[in-house]
């Protein structure tokens, strides 16, 4: 077996061997620390001496033995060979100096003749005193013979006082050092393992870990072995433990309490206190310190490797391992350390002292929620709670202790929060608790206790706690604002009576209120958007600001809410919110299915629904439910719709805002389906609910349409028309894209003539509000109404347009193939001198011309004169050679070059 990094020490003990075959008796003593490899160096050059005609004698001492005399040397007078006149071993239990040099010479007469002798002894500083004895008269007999005694011994300053190793010094000898592998020799021992060299931050890591310990790095390569057949960084497993432990109890009770004491306290404190926990002197623990080093477990006072700290406490009894960390916790409280390091030591002691345990507890668990370490918040503000004795500081216990959970389990909050309800009904906690209980119930759509609460606090004077309680009812009220029990209470910016509810009127729920209960524009949008970008994500506006995105992606602004939901996500990631993380990952989603970008939504709506439980999501669950239903239907994909539709969904929620979504998805689903009688009950219940809710909330939600749709599938287009025509009656505040969505079933129920028209007034505001899958569906209507008029080429012209866009969404062309085709070849795109045709301006005017808009129409989408559209279509039609605007469509196709046909695509994509 080959060692590394010890090539020296094996050429000093083989000039030893050397000088003693000469005659010339030799004692070799190679010390060095626990691990350093001092037993495989002695092997390694013990296996040296195979091809030289020596006798070799092995014996290993060890501190359990040293009460039994003569144990040592019984293990090498073991190796006698079996002669006729053997020489047994003095039997007294206290042997004389006589015995001891008779003992001696019979080790040297084991070998007679010219033949050399070598006698190994390993952790000869543990050897008892009878064979010390034998030793020594051993040495001193064997000066001018043919005989080198090896010794390795500890060493550490434990060993260093130890007779046998005082004794041993006091001879002859020469000293053989094991230092700590360099990083060069842990570097080769690696590449001899892996069969090539690694790369210097691989072995830097292995050399960091162990500070070069032959047995460390074993370990963790036997460790990587189990991993794959490379060798990465270094990843400490079962055999790097079991090798810290053998360092462990290697050494002396003290240096094992030091270790424990080290691992326990998780950080450097003064020498004088980890000596108070071992139970020995700073000179012991500093001692003990210094053996830890030199083992390659510690790096001054800490731990090399946290799994090596896990490993020593793991090694100790539950009961000491608890009374230790209690231990600790009150001399860091007597010593004044932060409230975060004694906490740790009180949960791992499970202990919570009086007078003075409470408060450094709570205190903690202040900072761990403030450092978003929910796991060790709620441990701590749970063993308070367990020794509260006084009601109202239990009820303010249990309420921080929800806030705590619910940012990453709601569920986890509700047994703390619903034995609370009458209390915050009846005025008994503070006004900040109150709010999180009325959260707790409107999450899960209790909207009337809610309603009860709110009415029982308007007239708190505080400006504070009127802004909890404004915040709370705004939420309630547009979040949650669906067929609500009673008279409900104003807020600030939502009406301009009289408000007993006071609220800033620059705050984040105005804006909202501006932006919801107004006509949307880029100015409200900005200042919700704006709002928003200061907003630190906490416990009692999450649904205000989940509100806040929505609102801003459903008033035509999706990339807008897009940029803000995407900053507030990186927030929620970096503060391990799960709870935050799902319901803006669903939003997020949401935003994606307003952009027509069905795929995303779908994923990213599934992939928040798994971070919660059915019970965590509350009434909530309609949102990310609805999202992925209605991206699942829109790609065609009926069979995982239906799957998701299997979910139970709390019964409260219909009374949401989220079952009316959820009603809807359903509903078109199942038009999807062909189930259009089902859809139809699904959207009369959404219109229902809806006007016995809160009216502000019904232009944001197109109802009318969706029963127009379903009309229209059962075969009553009068009546589809009458409720197309109602939505489009509805005073302004509905977005664009529930207009255009009127439109185009107002549309489907008149002449072609006319159905061109309105689709293209539907087209302009889809353009819009972002939504490129129901801009494809517009489009392909829009390519049916031509083609019905005989308008082939034009038809031609929009249907490409229509699969540019689903291509855009990556769902299947909404029209034919046929209209895809190209009957002309793409020719002629060019003059001959290799220009385009037509110039970027006079192919904007030509596409929209070519689409059937008028001039003026042009001008205004373009922000150009009439006279400019008319200048620039007359050399559009003296360059394609054409005699009429009809003739357009025809020309466009004939012309079909990319260049010439992507300058189109952009022309229309971006005008208006």
């Amino acid at each position: 077996m080959h060692i590394f990094g010890r090539s020296r020490e094996l050429q000093s003990l083989a000039e030893a061997f050397d000088d003693s075959a000469r005659g010339n008796g030799r004692l070799v003593i190679i010390t060095g620390g626990p691990g350093s490899g001092k037993t495989q160096l002695l092997h390694e050059f013990l296996t040296t001496l195979h091809s030289a005609d020596a006798r070799v004698l092995t014996g290993t001492a060890s501190m359990a033995e040293r009460a039994q005399p003569m144990s040592l040397v019984g293990q090498l007078l073991d190796h006698r060979p079996q002669d006729p006149e053997p020489h047994p071993l003095p039997a007294s239990a206290a042997p004389r100096a006589a015995e001891a040099a008779e003992a001696a010479e019979a080790l040297l007469r084991l070998v007679p003749g010219e033949r050399p002798l070598v006698i190994a002894l390993d952790d000869a500083h543990a050897m008892d005193p009878d064979s010390l004895t034998t030793v020594v008269h051993l040495l001193r007999r064997s000066r001018s013979r043919r005989v080198l005694v090896v010794c390795a011994t500890s060493g550490h300053l434990g060993a260093l006082h130890t007779a046998a190793h005082t004794e041993l010094l006091r001879q002859p000898h020469r000293r053989v050092r094991l230092a700590p592998l360099s990083e060069a020799s842990v570097g080769e021992l690696l590449a001899a393992q892996a069969g090539r060299t690694l790369p210097g931050p691989v072995c830097d890591a292995y050399h960091q870990a162990t500070a070069g310990s032959p047995l460390l790095v074993h370990a963790l390569l036997d460790d990587s072995a189990g991993l794959g057949p490379e060798i990465g960084p270094p990843v400490p497993g079962a055999a790097y433990r079991q090798a810290v432990l053998s360092l462990l109890h290697r050494g002396e009770a003290g240096q094992v309490r030091v270790a424990r004491a080290l691992a326990a306290l998780g950080a450097p404190v003064p020498g004088a206190a980890v000596a108070e926990l071992a139970g020995t002197t700073p000179a012991g623990a500093q001692e003990a310190v210094a053996v830890l080093n030199s083992s390659g477990l510690l790096n001054g006072h800490a731990f090399r490797h946290p799994t090596a700290a896990a490993a020593v406490l793991e090694d100790m009894d539950t009961g000491a391992r608890t009374e230790l960390h209690g231990r600790i916790a009150h001399l860091l409280y007597r010593s004044g350390a932060p409230a975060v390091e004694v906490a740790r030591h009180l949960h791992a002691a499970d202990l919570v002292p009086a007078r003075w345990g409470a408060e450094v507890l709570r205190a903690a668990a202040e900072q761990a929620l403030a450092a978003d370490d929910v796991e060790r918040c709620t441990a701590y503000l749970g063993m308070v709670l367990r020794v509260c004795a006084d009601q109202r500081e239990g009820h303010a216990l249990s309420v921080a202790l929800a806030r705590a959970q619910w940012r990453t389990n709601p569920a986890a909050a509700g047994p703390h929060l619903e034995p609370l309800r009458e209390a915050a009904l009846d005025g008994e906690l503070s006004m900040r608790d109150t709010a999180t209980v009325l959260r707790y119930l409107l999450w899960r759509g209790d909207t009337g206790l809610a309603a009860k609460a709110v009415a029982t606090l308007v007239r708190v004077e505080s400006p504070a706690d009127a802004q909890i309680v404004a915040e709370v009812e705004f939420v309630r009220q547009w979040f949650y604002g669906v067929a609500l029990p009673g008279r409900s209470v104003p807020v600030a910016g939502l009406d301009t009576r009289p408000r007993p509810v006071r609220a800033d009127a620059g705050g984040l729920a105005s804006r909202v209120a501006a932006l919801v209960g107004g006509e949307a524009t880029d100015e409200s949008a900005a200042a919700v958007a704006q709002a928003l970008q200061g907003h630190r994500l906490d416990h009692l506006n999450l649904e205000l600001v989940a509100m806040s995105l929505l609102a801003i992606a459903h008033a035509d602004r999706p990339a807008l809410a897009a940029d803000a939901c995407d900053g507030l996500l990186e927030c929620a990631v970096e503060r391990r919110a799960t709870t935050w993380l799902a319901l803006l990952g669903s939003i997020r989603a949401e935003i994606a299915l307003l952009q027509g970008d069905v795929t995303t939504a779908s994923q990213g709506a599934l992939d928040a629904l798994g971070l919660l439980g059915a019970q965590s999501w509350g009434v909530l669950i309609g949102l990310p439910l609805s999202t992925a239903i209605s991206a699942y239907t829109a790609l065609g994909s009926y069979a995982e719709a239906e799957e998701l539709l299997k979910h139970d969904v709390p019964e409260p929620m219909f009374r949401t805002v989220f079952g009316i979504q959820y009603l809807r998805a359903r509903g078109h689903h199942h038009l999807a389906t062909d189930r259009p009688f089902a859809a139809l009950g699904d959207f009369e219940t959404c219109g229902r609910l809806l006007r016995e809710g809160n009216p502000n909330l019904q232009k944001g939600i197109p109802w009318r349409s969706d029963l127009a749709l379903a009309n229209l599938r059962i075969g009553k287009a009068r009546t589809a028309r009458e409720w197309a025509e109602e939505q489009l009656r509805l005073p302004g505040g509905h977005s664009s894209r529930a207009r255009a969505m009127a439109l185009r079933l107002l549309a489907a129920t008149c002449k072609p003539h006319r159905r061109a028209s309105l689709l293209r007034e539907a087209i302009d505001l889809l353009k819009t509000c972002g939504d490129r899958y129901a801009l494809a569906q517009a489009y392909a209507d829009l390519s049916a109404a031509h083609y019905e008029l005989g308008e082939y080429a034009r038809a031609r012209l929009v249907a490409r347009q229509a699969a540019r866009e689903a291509e855009a969404c990556r769902i299947e062309s909404p029209v034919d193939a046929h209209l895809l085709e190209d009957p002309v070849r793409p020719e002629a795109a060019e003059s001959e001198d290799g220009q385009a045709l037509l110039s970027d301006a006079e192919c904007r005017v030509a596409g929209l011309a070519a689409l059937g808009y008028t001039n003026r129409e042009i001008s205004t989408r373009l922000h150009v004169t009439i006279s400019t559209v008319e200048q620039h279509l007359t050399r559009v039609y003296r360059k394609l050679q054409v005699a009429s605007r009809a003739e357009l469509p025809s020309k466009m196709l004939e012309h079909r070059i990319p260049k010439l046909s992507d300058r189109w695509a952009e022309t229309h994509s971006s005008a208006g």
